[in-house]
């Protein structure tokens, strides 16, 4: 069976957490990985990454010492990403709930990027604060937050969490067609 019909069955089956029916695009992954400082970042994380489409992408452009965490909650997605054997990816069954917690018992105290597919209209609001808060609190100063929404629902939440400092970009070769929220911690 191919990749992306695999990630369909799963996508159905557990549409509360990804959201989606189909990967991400290798446009929207481009999109999102353009304003990422690959050469000084020391830690990226990544929250809902599902099989990997924008993974690939992040770890293509990693630099020799930078790590990349990700936080997967889905067993048929984690076990793809524990597919990718890349000795600078770090693959987490956990929530992004608990960012601060896994990543220091990994031996980070901040990070520099933190990239997001989560599907942040359909997860609970109380568990979507945590997040946004919990990720805002964990970057380092002048580090981003990199979030993609199908609509502009979530603007006013990110507003609250990062203040002024978010641009708005937009991805029509996706499908759907997807909004990029950069979010930088000032």
């Amino acid at each position: 069976m191919s990749k992306k019909f695999n990630f369909f069955k799963e996508a159905v089956k557990n549409y509360k957490t990804s959201g989606t029916v189909v990967p991400s695009s290798k446009y929207l992954a481009n999109k999102m990985l353009k304003d990422i400082d690959f050469k000084t970042a020391n830690l990226i994380i990544e929250l809902g990454p599902g099989n990997g489409a924008i993974t690939h992408n992040i770890l293509k452009n990693l630099s020799p010492n930078t790590t990349l965490v990700c936080f997967e909650i889905n067993d048929a997605f984690y076990k793809e990403l524990n597919k990718i054997k890349h000795p600078q990816l770090i693959v987490l069954k956990a929530s992004a709930e608990n960012i601060k917690e896994e990543i220091i018992k990994l031996g980070f105290n901040k990070a520099d990027c933190i990239v997001s597919s989560l599907p942040l209209t359909i997860i609970p609001k109380e568990v979507t604060n945590s997040i946004l808060i919990e990720s805002y609190q964990f970057l380092k100063e002048k580090g981003i937050f990199i979030q993609y929404q199908y609509n502009l629902t979530y603007y006013k939440k990110l507003k609250e969490v990062f203040g002024n400092n978010i641009s708005l970009n937009f991805e029509p070769f996706n499908f759907p067609p997807a909004f990029i929220y950069k979010c930088a911690k000032n």
